[in-house]
């Protein structure tokens, strides 16, 4: 990226969050980034929002129009869906409109907001697919020839939403708080507030909604892939074949979705524990742009790589 997008001014190290009331009120003073950069950023998330919307509206739409679609393994897939599509409606929409104007345009509250449902659905992605990686593990490891469980999964994608409450509300309620980050058009959890309360809620975030899940899909995911080369070698049956194309798909899905938000963490965590002034304007704005990326990657992998959707069209 032209480092001449960014312009060079005293601020230019404290991009990652921009917490003052000056980032809120967008003085041209306090702007991370030259006209054309604002341009090139409001070209990526109008793509990232356009695209993202669609993609998982087509989603929700074969999954209305094929019965065959409804299986409990894609209610978890329809749920990280339906958040990706609720990022872009909600939440992209108002980063794109500011990226236009070069300021953010809503105020404390609104930073609030966008930083709470973003962070919200995110998380809610994340724990779908460790939900997932279980769910694949125990299928391909217990196999049985039962009937289609679906109280389960609806619990679980329930489940999804609670827990994802339960690590987003409380900078709502005063502990740690979201704030400006980036070019000061978007806003997240206040990586850079120097104070004891906010370095415990980001060390339980990255811990509880982070480090674990993915260590759990790791040990999933790994002794799946053990068990699947031992079984596989056995039988190969025409439904396990079915199985373990839903495994790859499922496995794709969230190996795309931490390539595309390990860097926004990396970076965070470096703004959080690293010196003042380590991260730098693209620094910033590239892992926040990479993690939005993520709501148009998904619905493809779906649409791409699910089987079902078009043997659906013969029943």
């Amino acid at each position: 990226m032209d480092r001449s997008m960014f312009s060079d001014h005293d601020g230019l190290n404290s991009s990652f969050n921009l917490s003052d009331g000056r980032e809120l009120m967008g003085s041209p003073a306090d702007r991370k980034l030259s006209p054309t950069g604002f341009i090139v950023l409001s070209v990526v998330l109008g793509f990232i929002m356009t695209f993202g919307f669609v993609n998982n509206f087509i989603v929700l739409l074969l999954f209305c129009k094929f019965k065959k679609l409804r299986t409990p393994v894609n209610m978890l897939l329809l749920n990280i869906s339906v958040s990706d599509m609720l990022v872009c409606m909600f939440g992209t929409t108002l980063s794109f409109a500011s990226s236009i104007r070069g300021k953010w345009l809503l105020g404390t509250s609104g930073c609030n907001w966008y930083g709470f449902i973003n962070s919200c659905f995110g998380i809610v992605s994340l724990i779908s697919l460790v939900i997932l990686s279980y769910d694949r593990y125990s299928t391909l490891t217990v196999y049985n020839q039962r009937g289609p469980n679906y109280r389960k999964p609806l619990l679980a994608v329930g489940g999804t939403w609670l827990y994802s409450l339960f690590w987003t509300v409380p900078p709502l309620l005063g502990w740690s708080s979201y704030a400006p980050e980036g070019a000061g058009t978007s806003c997240s959890v206040s990586w850079t507030a120097r104070s004891a309360q906010s370095h415990a809620y980001i060390i339980c975030l990255f811990v509880f909604c982070l480090g674990l899940p993915v260590l759990v899909m790791i040990y999933c995911y790994g002794r799946l892939l053990w068990a699947v080369k031992q079984v596989g070698k056995i039988r190969k049956t025409a439904a396990r074949r079915r199985e373990y194309h839903i495994l790859f798909m499922v496995l794709t899905t969230a190996a795309c979705y931490l390539l595309c938000w390990m860097p926004y963490g990396v970076v965070a965590m470096m703004a959080t524990f690293g010196p003042a002034g380590i991260i730098s304007p693209v620094a910033s704005v590239v892992p926040s742009l990479l993690a939005k990326s993520s709501t148009v990657i998904n619905p493809l992998i779906y649409i791409l790589m699910n089987k079902q959707h078009s043997t659906a069209q013969t029943v």
